[in-house]
C-alpha cells in the first residue's frame, strides 16, 4: 500500500511542476507582450506590472482573458517583421541583386582602390560576364 501512496505523490507533484511551469510561460508572455504594446501607455503598463507582481496568478488569468486577442495579434506582427528583417538581410548579404555591370563596377573601384590584384579583377569580371 505504502508503493501506491508515493505512487501518487509522484504524480500529484509532476502535475504541479507542470501547472507551474506553464505559469511561468503564460506570466513571461503577459510580460513581453506588455512592453512589445506601443498603444498601452507607460501607467497602464506600470499597473498591470504591480498587480502582476502583488497578486500573480489572478492578473495572468484576466489579462490572458482581456487582452488575449490582442497578445496574438502583436506576436504575429512581431513574427512578420522578424522574417522580413532577416529576409533583407538575406538579400543584402547575398547580393543577388546586382547586375554584371555592377559587379564589374565594384570590381573596378576595388581595382583602382588597389585592395585587388588585376588577375582577381579578370576572374571577377569574366564571372559577372558567364
Amino acid at each position: 500500500m505504502d508503493f501506491w501512496e508515493n505512487f501518487w505523490d509522484v504524480i500529484w507533484w509532476f502535475f504541479w511542476c507542470f501547472v507551474f511551469v506553464s505559469y511561468l510561460f503564460a506570466l513571461f508572455g503577459v510580460i513581453t507582450d506588455l512592453f512589445r504594446d506601443r498603444f498601452l501607455s507607460g501607467w497602464w503598463k506600470a499597473v498591470w506590472i504591480f498587480f502582476l507582481i502583488f497578486v500573480p496568478f489572478l492578473t495572468v488569468l484576466i489579462y490572458l482573458i482581456a487582452r488575449g486577442r490582442s497578445m496574438a495579434e502583436r506576436s504575429r506582427e512581431a513574427a512578420l517583421a522578424q522574417a522580413e528583417a532577416t529576409e533583407a538581410y538575406i538579400r543584402q548579404t547575398a547580393g543577388t541583386s546586382a547586375s554584371p555591370a555592377d559587379e564589374i563596377a565594384k570590381a573596378q573601384d576595388l581595382l583602382d582602390r588597389q585592395l585587388i590584384r588585376p588577375d582577381e579583377f579578370e576572374r571577377i569580371k569574366a564571372k559577372a560576364l558567364a
